[in-house]
């Protein structure tokens, strides 16, 4: 039996928001937040959140987020920055966050995946952010990285990032072990006329999902190179 009410619904989203650099060639962290708003999301897991050199503080500074309703997930490891590896998970205010930690990758660039521990209604759930390799043989790797990191965890779990897999049944989702499920929300890139299901979200048992889909518009289509992904879940027995 599920230790959740089968009435809690959470909507999740991943985006790679191009270090907030739109297809205009401009850095506009106010697009990217408007684009957060329109997805009405309880959870969002970024991809390319982080400068790539320098500080390599956060594109989005956390005032900013904080000024719209976001908490981030505790897991920087550079000042200025609020994510690792430019992955970073952000919760809605009345989401508890028990804690978050940083997933070592197996890699050849610069990727990783991060982790919050959340409590819903007082009951455990677990999140990971990630942007995997481009070698499909890394990112195979990598995703039993991720498994063999939540394994043995109490609670239901939801995985989201920029997977890099091209092909819509690429190898990389055959490395999810039983008890995973792999949703496509569809083609997400590029952005102004998708192509490819780079972007996913995967499910641990005890969820039920209602909707998944990506999401569209004028504005998204814009702001970054990737365009967002969203999946309402529901806790099930």
């Amino acid at each position: 039996m599920s230790t959740f009410h089968s009435t809690v619904q959470l909507t999740f989203a991943s985006y790679n928001i191009h270090k907030a650099v739109g297809l205009d060639g401009k850095r506009n962290p106010e697009r990217i937040l408007a684009v957060l708003h329109e997805l009405s999301a309880d959870i969002v897991a970024l991809q390319e959140v982080d400068r790539r050199f320098g500080a390599r503080e956060s594109v989005i500074p956390r005032q900013a987020l904080e000024e719209h309703g976001w908490c981030p997930a505790p897991c920087r490891t550079r000042q200025g920055s609020i994510g690792w590896h430019g992955n970073a998970i952000l919760v809605r205010r009345g989401i508890e966050i028990a804690g978050a930690e940083p997933i070592e990758l197996p890699r050849l660039e610069p990727r990783g995946a991060v982790c919050a521990h959340l409590l819903v209604e007082g009951k455990p759930l677990h999140v990971v952010g990630m942007h995997l390799d481009l070698s499909g043989i890394r990112r195979m790797h990598q995703i039993h990285a991720v498994q063999a990191h939540m394994r043995g965890r109490k609670g239901p779990a939801v995985l989201l990032g920029d997977f890099n897999e091209w092909a819509p049944h690429g190898r990389c989702f055959a490395a999810f072990s039983d008890g995973w499920t792999v949703l496509a929300p569809g083609r997400s890139y590029p952005s102004r006329r998708p192509l490819a299901q780079l972007d996913r979200i995967v499910h641990s048992h005890g969820w039920h999902c209602e909707e998944v889909r990506v999401h569209h518009s004028a504005l998204a289509a814009l702001a970054s190179d990737h365009l967002p992904v969203t999946a309402r879940l529901r806790i099930v027995a």
